[in-house]
């Protein structure tokens, strides 16, 4: 009878070892295969992230992208008031996109030079003396410089039209034909500055 008790002790031993060693196996498994799992989530998510920085480092460099200034030389130039007697000297400082804008419009400064003198010629003391007269002046001079360098600009939106009486006291508006929009490159002359407006 004593080999029983021992045989059996031994036979409930046996299933008790080989149960903890399934469950250590299958654990194991378990945390190699979170472990490489979590590795390759982190590993792709950053690669994910790098993708994304290296993208913004490309668009920084455009909203950071300081403009130039080039100062033109003053004006002097005779208004188009009535006698002739007014005189306007003006100072315009070119905010250009970069330093090649610069560039050109330098080898391009007599042909400028010239189409704004013309332009400001053609305004009257009275027009330049408001503010909303230097401004409009101000996107004049962008467009005469854009177009000499060769850029397409939109023309001034017309006036309403002026209405036509018809015989019957009816009134309508003459149509207004819209100009069709093209893809152009767009000019490098962001804005015009005045460095001096005197008008005597």
């Amino acid at each position: 009878m004593s080999a029983k008790p021992a045989d059996s002790a031994a036979a409930t031993e046996k299933p008790k070892g080989k149960k903890p060693l399934l469950l250590i196996v299958i654990g194991a498994i378990v945390l190699l295969g979170g472990g490489a799992g979590g590795t390759w989530f982190f590993l792709n998510k950053k690669n994910h992230a790098a993708g994304h920085e290296e993208v913004a480092a490309v668009e920084e460099p455009a909203k950071d992208a300081k403009p130039s200034f080039l100062a033109l030389e003053n004006m002097v130039v005779n208004l188009a008031d009535p006698g002739g007697e007014r005189v306007a000297q003006v100072g315009i400082t070119l905010e250009l996109e970069s330093d090649k804008s610069v560039e050109r419009i330098k080898q391009l400064a007599p042909k400028i030079r010239s189409g704004l003198l013309m332009l400001v010629s053609q305004r009257t003391s009275e027009e330049m003396l408001g503010r909303d007269g230097k401004e409009k002046l101000a996107i004049d001079v962008m467009n005469e410089v854009s177009r000499t360098l060769g850029y397409e600009v939109d023309e001034p939106k017309p006036r309403k039209a002026a209405k036509v009486a018809k015989a019957d006291d009816d009134e309508e508006e003459a149509p207004v034909r819209k100009k069709s929009r093209r893809n152009v490159p767009q000019s490098p002359v962001l804005g015009v500055l005045f460095s001096a407006f005197i008008i005597q």
